[in-house]
């Protein structure tokens, strides 16, 4: 009886300290709030200058959530759209085409099959002169996607230029479906892949979809891919481990300051594929929702994760409304996978003085066990089973992509060949010369990390007063790194050949040939194939006794959200 009493005790003075720490916060808020308003008065009334209330609010406002993480965000009324497609819905009404800026000028960059500017034979490399009769010369991307949206049914005027001829198109505005799954089916005769992009509304369904086509054809594993999965809703991920795992199984916890935001989420019903072997894709840009579903099926002892370390985003958050149409975005929990470790890599909470946020130390990671008793840490993302270097493309091919010298040539070369195969398309070396011929007056200059380690040891030689001994030094490695850069489109001509075909292959087959025609070139697909074809290699990971193995090489170069 004492000890039920004691019990009962603490129990009460715990509810107490908790009853008057709320108090204190809730006054807190109140008096602060109070500060801030008259505080806010008085500078809009009295300030000498004039001011603009509105500015004025959302500065202060971007200030005291910059004090916080990155994912906590205010999103006023005239964001929302835009809000909503980027973390929500994925449905606009549109033209399905996208576009860039060239020179201050704007052209067609890629157009979605089965859509408006598809049907009225706009093509990538189309100028647009004028949208509605508005000029698009000069105008930010915000503007041109506010003129090529609109309603579904409404109308859209483009004046085109094409090979120097005005070219005018009436088109009628669509629904607009972004999928979550941008391609599925089957690599070959035994192997499914899904590509999940994100996990916004639907994307659990999505992969249901694809997976049950998938299970018709009797395959013997599945790849599921995630690289560059940015995350998206929470729920969506334990939808899609659930099509793996049966029911009644922990996929993920959050826990928040809150106790109302703690909740723990498992699967509801019956897997569709519990026994098939499953390897998971991810690269250093899967983040948040695809660490979920990699870490759940990876703590589960359900799936081999190969690629590179995930991103290390496990904070969850909430929308919450605010008065005229606006909202606020607060992270209110982290998450944890189902051996009980979270994988949040950056520390917010301790930021350095210069307001960035530094990683959690190795020496604070903590071992945790998965369901077969396999080691794995929490901190810093999901570290994969097996590990393929990621792909990493030299200065010059990078800058021929950004000064959009790849976008050139493809339209070109599509003039210029009526007709190519999809899954299995290469240049030729003669049509590569083409290509490089097609620079001569182009500027494709760059800085190389040599170049400003050299010009850096030349700034301290003159601040040493060491000028004149080693002038003659640098002087000679700056003609021999300038010879070496005039090889480049040599020295790295089979990447620049892939980045180049990738290019070409999208004018021809949409997204859905420029991802057949890469599967030619993926290491993170190879190795899963091998990992398929060996069946005792797949045992032993999931054993723990194969686990945490590096191949291939660098020199290959190149609803609550979360």
């Amino acid at each position: 009886m004492k000890k039920v009493k004691i019990a009962l005790l603490c129990t009460v003075l715990a509810v107490t300290s908790l009853t008057l720490a709320f108090k204190e916060d809730l006054f807190q808020v109140s008096k602060n709030l109070d500060v801030f308003a008259s505080l806010y008065k008085e500078i809009n009334i009295n300030y000498v200058e004039e001011t603009n209330a509105g500015e004025l609010m959302k500065n202060g406002i971007d200030a005291m959530l910059g004090s916080l993480d990155p994912y906590t965000e205010y999103v006023p009324e005239s964001e929302i759209e835009d809000y909503k497609l980027k973390y929500v819905s994925t449905q606009y009404g549109g033209i399905g085409a996208g576009t860039l800026t060239i020179d201050g000028k704007l052209f067609v960059n890629e157009v979605s099959e089965g859509y408006p500017s598809q049907k009225a034979d706009i093509r990538p490399g189309d100028q647009i002169v004028k949208i509605n009769g508005v000029e698009t010369t000069g105008k930010q991307r915000a503007q041109i996607s506010q003129l090529l949206r609109g309603p579904k049914g409404t109308p859209v005027s483009l004046t085109l230029l094409r090979d120097g001829a005005v070219i005018n198109k009436s088109l009628v505005r669509e629904e607009i479906k972004q999928p979550n799954v941008s391609y599925s089916g089957m690599l070959d005769e035994q192997l499914g892949y899904i590509r999940l992009d994100k996990f916004l509304e639907n994307s659990g369904q999505e992969v249901k979809d694809a997976l049950e086509n998938i299970m018709k054809q009797k395959p013997k594993g599945l790849i599921l891919d995630l690289r560059n999965n940015g995350g998206g809703i929470l729920q969506e991920a334990v939808k899609i481990v659930n099509l793996f795992v049966d029911k009644n199984v922990l996929v993920v916890s959050q826990k928040g300051r809150n106790p109302e935001k703690s909740a723990t989420y498992k699967t509801i019903a019956p897997a569709i594929a519990p026994n098939l072997p499953v390897v998971v894709l991810i690269n250093a840009t899967s983040a948040s929702a695809s660490e979920i579903v990699a870490g759940a099926l990876q703590d589960l002892d359900r799936a081999i994760v190969v690629g590179q370390r995930s991103y290390g985003k496990g904070l969850v958050q909430q929308t919450f409304n605010l008065p005229y149409n606006s909202l606020v975005k607060v992270t209110v929990a982290k998450y944890y996978t189902p051996s009980g470790r979270c994988i949040q890599a950056l520390d917010y909470a301790h930021k350095k003085q210069d307001g960035t946020a530094g990683k959690f130390a190795d020496s604070t990671l903590k071992a945790f066990g998965t369901k077969a008793g396999r080691t794995v840490y929490d901190g810093n993302g999901i570290f994969p089973d097996v590990v393929v270097d990621p792909v990493k493309y030299s200065p010059v091919t990078l800058t021929l992509f950004n000064r959009n010298l790849f976008f050139d040539y493809a339209n070109e070369f599509k003039k210029a060949n009526k007709v190519v195969t999809a899954k299995d398309f290469q240049i030729s070396d003669a049509q590569y010369s083409q290509f490089v011929a097609s620079l001569a007056n182009k500027d494709y200059s760059y800085t190389s990390k040599s170049e400003r380690l050299l010009n850096d040891l030349k700034a301290e030689a003159e601040r040493e007063n060491k000028t004149a001994a080693v002038k003659a030094d640098l002087e000679a490695l700056k003609v021999k790194m300038t010879g070496a850069k005039k090889n480049d489109l040599i020295n790295h001509k089979s990447e620049i050949k892939r980045a180049l075909e990738t290019q070409i292959i999208s004018r021809y087959f949409h997204e859905k040939g420029r991802i057949e025609q890469s599967f030619q070139y993926d290491n993170e697909i190879a190795k899963a194939k091998s990992l398929f074809g060996n069946q005792n290699q797949m045992l032993a990971i999931l054993k723990g006794d194969g686990a945490y193995k590096t191949i291939g090489s660098a020199k290959l170069s190149g609803n609550e959200e979360n």
